[in-house]
């Protein structure tokens, strides 16, 4: 566990035993809201909290938020911390599948916005026994609103420190984006569940576990439709690595290389995904060439290589009916050209040719001359590729994403001649002339 992660952490918790205290002491429990409704809420928070949804990007979402607003619609800030801190227990984390620390932070992350949406719900909506108006509705939707915006960013800062090469605005604008309507709404759902316990009883709120499964149903049909899709498109990449041992699991490798370079060139998360499936996609094209011209060890001759160089329109054409698929068919088709033009299909030049088509021509690249291939079984090292990087930067690649690949994992600790040198520290004249006595006190010693 890092550092910066041991201190968000331990700034959280302590954040949440603060707000807890804080929400207790100035905000007890309103009037007509006693023990056993506070019981009453935490323990529908408990049921809705038992099947959270895994997010693509590590999030793990569930509907607990409705009864949480809905304690503190109804009991003030303080009902709603304590019914986050105790009723978005797991089974994970019963079961130890998460470590005591995770467990911690989780709560924490409940507690802190639970407790601020409390306290804004309270500052519009006013003291005093829930009432169904137009304004504590107002009240209960920017009390959601702000629920949701500090736990979104608290859970994303701590997957974004957890997990390497993760950004709080690619978990942000990938998980949260998925659910961000849906979650809202559950604002009013909430300020509905407090309405009807008022009016018919408490017992009538357990009707609403119908829209909450649903809601969570509908999370999950999102997740599974999403992983189906992606299982597909690694099926088709296996398709096309399948027919070729010397290139098994390429598209997989040149996928995870495109990604790290589009973070150190600070993409957008639609772009990362892309590059996500363009790279797993980018030679779907070489299903329609011959097995005598792609598994050929010996150099192809001019019609063969103009067979070969019609994989990326091949692969384009595949690809151009799926219509989710359209952010990917420019890296598709333009992953073999050239900075100077001379590439292929269209000669681009420059930044004419789509950024991510660039970045995906680099990891193609480096990925190809550190693997084996038949006409050439013995693979470059990495330095020796990153030389290679270098020396064709403004011929075959763009000298900036050439640059972005450098700062990568894959070869940020590798010799490399373009890399601008580390800054030597010069010595003031005072430790200069005490290096120098040094020096030559060893010398004479040495006599």
């Amino acid at each position: 566990m890092s550092t910066a992660l041991k201190v968000l952490i331990l700034i959280v918790a302590t954040a949440s035993v603060t707000a807890l205290a804080v929400a207790t002491f100035l905000f007890p429990l309103s009037d007509g809201f006693g023990y056993l409704d506070l019981a009453f809420w935490t323990a529908a928070a408990l049921a809705t909290s038992a099947a959270p949804v895994r997010l693509p990007r590590g999030v793990f979402i569930a509907v607990a938020t409705c009864p949480i607003l809905a304690a503190s619609f109804l009991g003030g800030p303080a009902a709603g911390a304590w019914v986050a801190l105790v009723g978005t227990f797991e089974l994970r984390e019963l079961n130890g599948r998460i470590p005591w620390y995770g467990t911690v932070y989780n709560h924490a992350a409940t507690v802190v916005p639970a407790a601020i949406g409390g306290t804004v719900y309270l500052a519009l909506a006013g003291a005093g026994p829930f009432e169904a108006t137009p304004l504590t509705l107002l009240a209960a939707v920017a009390s959601g609103l702000s629920f949701f915006a500090i736990n979104s960013v608290l859970v994303s800062a701590a997957i974004a420190l957890r997990e390497e090469g993760a950004s709080l605005r690619s978990i942000l604008m990938g998980d949260w984006a998925i659910v961000a309507s849906s979650f809202v709404a559950l604002s009013p759902l909430a300020w509905l569940m407090a309405l009807v316990s008022v009016a018919v009883g408490e017992w009538a709120a357990l009707l609403f576990g119908l829209p909450l499964a649903t809601t969570r149903g509908a999370y999950h049909r999102v997740v599974e439709i999403r992983d189906m899709f992606t299982q597909t498109i690694r099926s088709l990449a296996s398709a096309v690595d399948a027919k070729d041992t010397f290139t098994a699991g390429h598209s997989r490798r040149v996928q995870e290389i495109s990604i790290e370079i589009g973070r150190q060139m600070r993409c957008s998360e639609a772009e990362v995904e892309a590059l996500e499936w363009g790279g797993l996609l980018h030679d779907i094209g070489k299903i329609g060439v011959p097995d005598a011209v792609l598994l050929k060890p010996e150099r192809l001759t001019r019609d063969e290589r103009i067979i070969m160089n019609m994989h990326p329109v091949k692969g384009e054409e595949i690809i151009k009916p799926v219509k989710r698929l359209a952010p990917e068919l420019p890296i598709i088709r333009h992953h073999h050209e050239w900075y100077n033009g001379s590439g292929y299909p269209d000669h681009l030049v420059g930044e004419a040719i789509p950024k991510l088509a660039r970045i995906l021509h680099v990891a193609d690249a480096f990925e190809a001359m550190t693997a084996a291939r038949p006409y050439r079984m013995t693979p470059l090292t990495a330095e020796q590729a990153m030389a290679e990087l270098r020396k064709y930067a403004g011929v075959q690649f763009d000298p900036v994403m050439v640059d972005a690949f450098a700062r990568t994992k894959y070869v940020v600790d590798v010799p490399d001649a373009g890399r601008p040198p580390m800054a030597r520290p010069i010595p003031l004249l005072v430790q200069a002339a005490a290096m120098r006595a040094g020096a030559q006190g060893g010398s004479s010693e040495g006599h």
